[in-house]
């Protein structure tokens, strides 16, 4: 850190505000085994992996992080143009795999434009083309000879793709598609990559075929192309396509999010992604083959790869407010003795715990969810996979959309949770979650607004009670099956529960109850009552939210009984941990474990003061807790998460010297138009407006 210039080199923070010394001694505090958790939760290739990428990152200026929040949009996509080249040439430099590429954009934490190339278009064309066009595309994806995007969403229609505008009508004459816009909002939009900088999209169209030779044209619903929508040299599109960036967002400020209209663009017979559907060029007929393979673990890899990923990011919002609220120090105990003159810690209020430490357990819990989807997954790809595997892979195939919902609807929250409860500061630059609070606020709505997917989850749920009153008797195939039969047969008393206070397994069983019991009352309300879907959907988001948080609870539970869980004293607060995540998602909906009979009263009335004792029991370990999370300085970007502490020189630091601000001297006089001291200049700004 370069010291000004002046007499503030020589300041240093007042003894009490000491951060470097404040976290070492919170660090020796707790006996929780950082290098041993870490290694638990992430292995060691993984840490590996981010070290030697984090050494190879920060030697190159343009992944330097100290100025990129005063720059204008225009430049945050340059930089992020300039910097996705950069890494690429560092993956031919350094023989980096895809996993090494991912792990340098997850440490760069800049969404550059050529993320979309990425990951949605590779995944796509991977899986929608047949295998003459796999042989064509994918070696020309991999070297990024072409760029991709991926082209679905529209300007009138996100979630229901199957009534997406734009049209692809086939020619069985010239044996071409002519993808067509017929109105405003046919214009695709939203879509990553595809502003600026693609040069191939795979676009999303209405396929259209003639009914007959002369017949009318019949819509075969929502299919995919590939289309060249820039010239490689150029970079220019075709008359007949209008693409461009659509503006300014809450955040990506980097990333060219696109609009892109056609009028009666002409693209090959090979241009339709046919390893689901295909159309014979000679007699125009239309195939559409039965799926050979089952989508389910895709989409379930996809959906354990979000929950993931909002660990992490949660994890680093917790990071920061935990490790400035163990230095932050505000007030004295108003019960202490008049000697005592120092100030608390903000971190030992229980109006600041409360805020903080469950969000702490959260991301735990959201580790485990994650991790166990990831394993489920990775069983059923195996030849001699259990059919019980397989059969609970379909059920979270239909039902990890509520997983989705709740995770990143949860790490949205949390990070504004932890903003909030670090006072002033949390309002400032310097927390380091500027960015990620904008660019993650569009989680809870991409891939499914975060209410309407939850609908998939009730449906399934719905089906399953309807199965279960049918045929009592039938083959156990999920545990869903198992929680939905079990709750049936007892007639969903719950008279022999057992206290939550006292029995973990308690605890995962009161979850389990009162989601079966809100399934069982959906079924009611939609199947005998006959209530309208519309009707309803409010109790779907809340039936398919406690679904999600049963398999929060139940995952983490499990993995604690696992022999790979760290012994002792780190066991033991995984374990306080896990109680404090169940009982402060109990709390916020006591009402319906109430209702439901899933939990005594008794044991309600003094739920909130099980949480406080057990924040009491988490707080020493807070600090190690979020160090275990291995988030190094550099992804943090953070003053007041440094892991050094040294907040308050970091903090004056940037406004004192990094501040292109106070390198310019301005004219406030309001009778002269100039801006700048001695530029004369007083139409700049008119000029770039």
């Amino acid at each position: 850190m370069t010291s000004p210039k002046d007499f503030t080199a020589l300041l240093k923070p007042h003894p009490s505000a000491d951060g470097a010394k404040i976290l070492g001694d919170e660090r020796s505090r707790s006996n929780v085994s950082v290098q041993q958790l870490s290694l638990h939760m992430f292995g060691a290739q993984y840490l590996e992996r981010l070290q030697r990428i984090l050494a190879i990152v920060q030697k190159h200026q343009v992944f330097s992080k100290a100025n990129q929040a005063n720059l204008s949009r225009p430049d945050r996509y340059k930089l992020g143009l300039a910097r996705g080249k950069r890494m690429r040439q560092l993956m031919d430099e350094h023989g980096w795999d895809d996993d090494d590429l991912l792990m340098a954009e997850y440490l760069i934490d800049d969404i550059q434009p050529y993320h979309l190339h990425m990951s949605l278009f590779t995944s796509a064309m991977r899986e929608q083309c047949d295998d003459e066009q796999r042989l064509e595309w994918m070696p020309k994806i991999a070297s990024w000879e072409v760029v991709g995007a991926y082209a679905q969403t529209e300007l009138g229609h996100g979630s229901n793709v199957r009534a997406l505008e734009l049209t692809a009508t086939w020619d069985n004459a010239s044996k071409t598609f002519d993808l067509h816009s017929p109105t405003l909002t046919a214009s695709k939009w939203w879509n990553g990559t595809l502003g600026r900088t693609a040069t191939h999209s795979v676009v999303i169209a209405q396929l259209l075929l003639p009914e007959g030779p002369n017949g009318p044209l019949r819509s075969h619903g929502p299919h995919p192309f590939i289309v060249r929508v820039r010239d490689v040299k150029t970079h220019l599109p075709p008359k007949s396509i209008v693409v461009g960036d659509i503006g300014p967002k809450y955040g990506y400020a980097m990333m060219d999010n696109a609009y892109m209209l056609f009028d009666h663009h002409r693209v090959p017979h090979s241009a339709l992604l046919c390893r689901y559907a295909s159309i014979n060029p000679a007699s125009g007929i239309y195939t559409k083959p039965n799926n050979p393979s089952s989508i389910y673990g895709s989409l379930v890899r996809g959906r354990s790869v979000i929950v993931m990923n909002a660990r992490l990011i949660l994890a680093r919002a917790v990071t920061v407010a935990v490790r400035y609220l163990a230095i932050r120090r505000q007030f004295r105990d108003r019960d202490a003795p008049d000697s005592v003159g120092q100030e608390m810690c903000v971190l030992d209020y229980p109006t600041v715990q409360i805020r903080v430490l469950p969000l702490l357990a959260t991301a735990f819990a959201l580790h485990y969810s994650g991790a166990a989807m990831k394993a489920l997954y990775e069983r059923t790809r195996s030849t001699n996979a259990l059919d019980g595997d397989r059969a609970q892979l379909a059920e979270l195939h239909s039902t990890s959309a509520g997983l989705k919902s709740l995770a990143t609807e949860l790490a949205a929250n949390g990070i504004e949770t932890c903003r909030r409860a670090m006072g002033g500061h949390g309002y400032g630059g310097g927390t380091g979650l500027v960015q990620l609070n904008a660019d993650y606020l569009s989680k809870p709505t991409v891939e499914g607004d975060n209410w309407m997917i939850t609908q998939q989850v009730a449906r399934s749920l719905i089906k399953k009670v309807g199965e279960v009153i049918a045929s009592p008797d039938r083959r156990i195939a999920s545990s869903t099956d198992a929680c939905l039969s079990s709750f049936h047969k007892s007639g969903g008393s719950g008279e022999d529960r057992t206290s939550i206070l006292r029995d973990d397994l308690a605890i995962v069983k009161a979850f389990e109850h009162r989601m079966a019991w809100m399934a069982f009352r959906a079924h009611r309300l939609r199947e005998v009552e006959k209530r309208s879907w519309n009707s309803l959907l409010i109790d779907f988001h809340k039936l398919s939210r406690a679904y999600s948080q049963c398999i929060l609870v139940t995952s983490f539970y499990n993995a604690l009984k696992a022999d790979e869980v760290p012994p002792g004293s780190t066991r033991a607060v995984l374990t306080n941990l896990f109680r404090l995540f169940a009982f402060a998602t109990l709390d916020a909906d006591a009402r319906e474990f109430q209702q439901s009979g899933a939990v005594a009263a008794s044991d309600l009335d003094v739920l909130q003061d099980q949480i406080l004792e057990l924040m009491g029991q988490v707080r020493p370990h807070a600090v190690r807790l979020v160090d275990a999370f291995a988030i190094p300085d550099y992804l943090l970007d953070s003053a007041l998460g440094r892991y050094d502490g040294k907040v308050y020189e970091q903090l004056f630091y940037n406004a004192h010297v990094l501040n292109p601000l106070n390198r310019t001297t301005f004219n406030p006089d309001y009778r002269t138009d100039e801006i700048v001291m001695g530029s004369g200049d007083g139409g700049a700004i008119l000029a770039k407006l």
